[in-house]
């Protein structure tokens, strides 16, 4: 009887032992997320989702630590990089400020074996694990379709452009190549506001003065958007009838839900893809299949350009979200 407890007591303590070893020998991953400050409306989602993803994965995967940082310049990212690199980290999540300042950085923490997912921004050399981006050709097609569509191919259409970079260049194409199409509409205008509420407001309001009918105005971008609907609304113009954004802020879904009778629609290029960016760094650095995919991690993900209008806005609106 005695052997008996002595051999239980000793089969309970190397099993507390062995427990209290592979808690100390469990791995705890780092992973590092960098994005821009939120210095306009989608970026300032972007931030949203980056700390709604960290909340949601800590719940699920609770070997991870998260660091998440912003900055207000190209110059300032650097530094913050550096500084997760010295803290260890097993992967880097990064929105390049400016892709060309960050090429060196990222690509050093991509040489040293830190799983890279670089978010919307694509490197001028590429230097990472996985790529995910929005369809930046397609916001520009989907929006040319729409658009057209609801002009009954003829009229006068305005665009604000984003800033002078790639994705700017590749919505504005998609979007000319559609219109082209429709002899009927005549582009009168193409200026950039950078993505810009205040420069899309002065940038609309000298198109008004330029221009005495405009049928429709494309901006590609829902934070310009309001910029265009204060400019149109303080001219007193009614010949107005269509004004398509992009990107699908949640006020921009909330005006298309309640019926607006020239915000009709919008088309996606979802903040919530650094969310996306964070669960695939946990897969990444886990070798963990996605779903229920055969593979590993994909090396590209480029995320639809959906148009969203009254019949399906519900889906896509996040009342709590920063955009």
């Amino acid at each position: 009887m005695l052997r008996n407890t002595i051999q239980k007591m000793l089969i309970s303590v190397f099993c507390l032992a062995m427990l209290v070893c592979g808690q100390a020998w469990a791995k705890t991953y780092k992973i590092g997320v960098s994005v821009p400050t939120a210095d306009h409306g989608w970026t300032g989602g972007v931030l949203w989702w980056a700390n709604r993803a960290i909340d949601d994965l800590k719940k699920t995967d609770q070997d991870v630590e998260f660091y998440l940082v912003s900055a207000s310049s190209g110059a300032a990212q650097v530094g913050d990089v550096e500084d997760l690199m010295i803290r260890g980290i097993d992967a880097l999540v990064i929105l390049p400020h400016n892709p060309a300042t960050l090429q060196n950085v990222i690509s050093e923490a991509y040489d040293s074996g830190i799983y890279t997912v670089v978010v919307d921004r694509e490197l001028p050399t590429p230097a990472q694990d996985v790529f995910i981006a929005g369809d930046n050709p397609g916001l520009g097609t989907v929006s040319g379709h729409w658009l057209a569509e609801e002009m009954g191919g003829k009229g006068k259409v305005v665009v604000i452009e984003g800033m002078s970079i790639p994705i700017n260049k590749e919505r504005v194409d998609g979007f000319n190549e559609v219109i082209s199409q429709h002899k009927g509409i005549e582009i009168l205008d193409s200026q950039p506001a950078d993505w810009s509420t205040q420069k899309a407001l002065a940038v609309m309001e000298n198109m008004l003065q330029r221009h005495r009918h405009i049928d429709a105005v494309w901006c590609q971008d829902d934070d310009m958007l309001k910029g265009v609907m204060q400019a149109i609304k303080e001219s007193g113009r009614s010949e107005i009838k269509t004004v398509l954004g992009g990107a699908g802020s949640k006020d921009i879904m909330k005006m298309i839900m309640d019926g607006d009778d020239v915000v009709r629609a919008t088309v996606t290029y979802p903040p919530n893809m650094v969310a996306s960016g964070i669960a695939l760094a946990v897969s990444g650095i886990k070798h963990e299949n996605i779903g229920k995919m055969y593979h590993s991690a994909p090396s590209r993900v480029i995320l639809a350009a959906e148009l969203v209008d009254k019949s399906n806005a519900q889906d896509f609106y996040v009342p709590e979200a920063t955009f």
